[in-house]
């Protein structure tokens, strides 16, 4: 099982280097290289879902919102989810879409998960090797160690934004949500044919 430290101090957040090891590891086992960017979606080996998360902040206004989908070893849509989460740093939209994605996973008794999304940073966090300052960012760190052991098998990496449209997609859904939603085996119209061109390994 992954191990995560919790918080050394109040002014950063570090995962600790043994965690970073692991999912290095393996990524070796399973042949991801995490040191590169893909550039297109990729398919989770027989047995693992693979979450890809966003979120989204708009410039002016900075309301933001999150979202995700899970999907299985064929690019078939698993779950989606999308939620407004009022007003937000680019950082914090994307913190909050991973937890909600790890708490989904907790909740579903998903314990084998490889998560990617296309901020850098938080991906790094996970990875240990990124800190955050910021008092909501360091909180939200908080909540996703908290969940981190509860994934049994877990890989990480990031993924450039073309290869990461259909949580996209769902991250924007989130802006006219009224409530959360999740959905179940059948995805909104919106991000059907960005689930097909993946699932077809036509992601760029």
């Amino acid at each position: 099982m992954l191990r995560v430290h919790r918080p050394l101090a109040s002014s950063m957040l570090l995962l600790c280097n043994p965690l970073s090891a692991c999912l290095v590891g393996g990524a070796r086992r399973r042949g991801l290289h995490h040191g590169e960017s893909a550039s297109a979606w990729r398919k989770p080996e027989a047995g693992r879902l693979k979450l890809n998360f966003d979120g989204s902040s708009k410039h002016a206004s900075r309301r933001a919102s999150i979202g995700g989908v899970y999907r299985d070893h064929e690019g078939a849509f698993v779950l989606g989810y999308a939620e407004r989460i009022g007003t937000a740093t680019s950082s914090v939209a994307e913190l909050a879409a991973l937890r909600r994605g790890l708490e989904l996973a907790v909740a579903n008794g998903w314990r084998s998960v490889w998560i990617e999304g296309d901020a850098k940073t938080v991906v790094d966090v996970v990875r240990s090797r990124a800190r955050v300052r910021a008092v909501e960012d360091l909180r939200l760190c908080g909540e996703i160690a908290e969940l981190l052991p509860m994934i049994d098998d877990m890989t990480v990496s990031h993924v450039r934004r073309e290869g990461n449209r259909v949580a996209h997609g769902f991250a924007k859904l989130g802006h006219g949500v009224a409530l959360p939603r999740v959905w179940r085996d059948v995805p909104p119209d919106e991000v059907r044919r960005f689930l097909k061109r993946d699932a077809q390994g036509q992601g760029k």
